[in-house]
């Protein structure tokens, strides 16, 4: 979790947005049992279902239990159907879950509360319960601490589905963010690597119903490009400079024992200009990545100004 202090977010009201595709046996739960706890929290809300195409009859239950359901006339991704919803979402927070009935709405009242003080709130699951259970542990296990490693945090649940974001900022990443179920993962270490406070709150998670879409080799494939990728583009040096420090340090020792042996290999040479390749290639992109951060920081500086104007041409109408 970034430690950056923010000012006061006020929540004025909750757009949940479920993404779903081939959903007909849960959806209708979901819609009701998140209708009932926004009802006891008070917050004004609106429920939108994105129907990803699917081929059964989630749009049309969603539609008849009371969401405003948008449709994708082609099957795009869970990552597509959550950027849809975002897009029509009415209120500054925007609270997404899956559509599949895993995450329980029993801790909704913290999940808001907590995002008074942080740009995104993620509920982060104590247990595994999806299909190929040991081979999804398994890889998420290793994709989180390789996560956790380059964004120089602890991260609880990397690509949790339950999460309560401020629409602004996902708006702000919206050009990097995938269509497919990188999105979640993409969009935490986005934060992360911006020194935004995400706050991570205990879940629980139970078995899906349905059919899960999770593919273990293309997704877990996409999850670790995903998280290279993220963080390469935010903070190029947390890849590159483990990668040139090993290869420096096994030129340096092939070749300290080539010349013990009187004989210096080329392969010791060649590691060791390679090496030397991607750390200044690291800091090109390092230089790179701090541009562009100053060039969002005016903007968004900028964008605060004639905020501030608009606000007192207001006042004085």
């Amino acid at each position: 979790m970034s430690t950056e202090t923010t000012e006061e977010f006020k929540v004025e009201g909750i757009s949940l947005v479920i993404p779903a595709y081939r959903e007909e046996l849960a959806i209708v739960g979901v819609i009701e049992e998140y209708r009932q706890m926004l009802e006891q929290l008070g917050y004004p809300y609106e429920i939108i279902v994105v129907d990803d195409a699917s081929p059964d009859r989630t749009g049309e239950l969603a539609l008849k239990a009371g969401a405003r359901v948008i449709r994708h006339t082609t099957n795009r991704g869970g990552g597509a159907a959550r950027k849809t919803g975002i897009k029509a979402a009415r209120w500054d927070a925007v609270l997404m879950t899956d559509g599949d009935g895993t995450y329980p709405a029993d801790a909704l009242g913290e999940i808001i509360d907590r995002l008074r003080h942080a740009h995104m709130v993620v509920g982060a699951r104590v247990a595994e319960k999806g299909t190929l259970k040991v081979i999804r542990w398994a890889a998420k296990w290793l994709i989180r601490r390789l996560a956790c490693f380059l964004a120089g945090t602890h991260i609880p649940d990397l690509n949790s589905g339950l999460r309560l974001v401020r629409r602004d900022l996902a708006l702000r990443f919206f050009y990097l963010l995938p269509n497919g179920h990188s999105w979640v993962s993409t969009i935490t270490l986005c934060a992360l690597t911006n020194d935004l406070r995400v706050d991570f709150v205990p879940v629980s998670y139970r078995p899906r119903q349905g059919v899960s879409s999770f593919h273990p080799i293309r997704d877990t494939y996409n999850y670790f490009l995903t998280v290279v990728r993220t963080v390469t583009y935010f903070n190029p040096l947390k890849v590159f400079m483990p990668a040139s420090l090993l290869m420096l340090a096994v030129g340096a020792a092939t070749l300290v024992h080539g010349m013990i042996r009187g004989d210096v290999y080329e392969s010791s040479m060649l590691i060791t200009i390679a090496g030397l390749l991607t750390f200044f290639s690291g800091l090109l992109a390092d230089q790179n990545a701090r541009i562009r951060n100053e060039l969002e920081h005016h903007r968004q500086a900028q964008q605060h100004q004639e905020l501030l104007l608009a606000e007192k041409l207001e006042k004085r109408k």
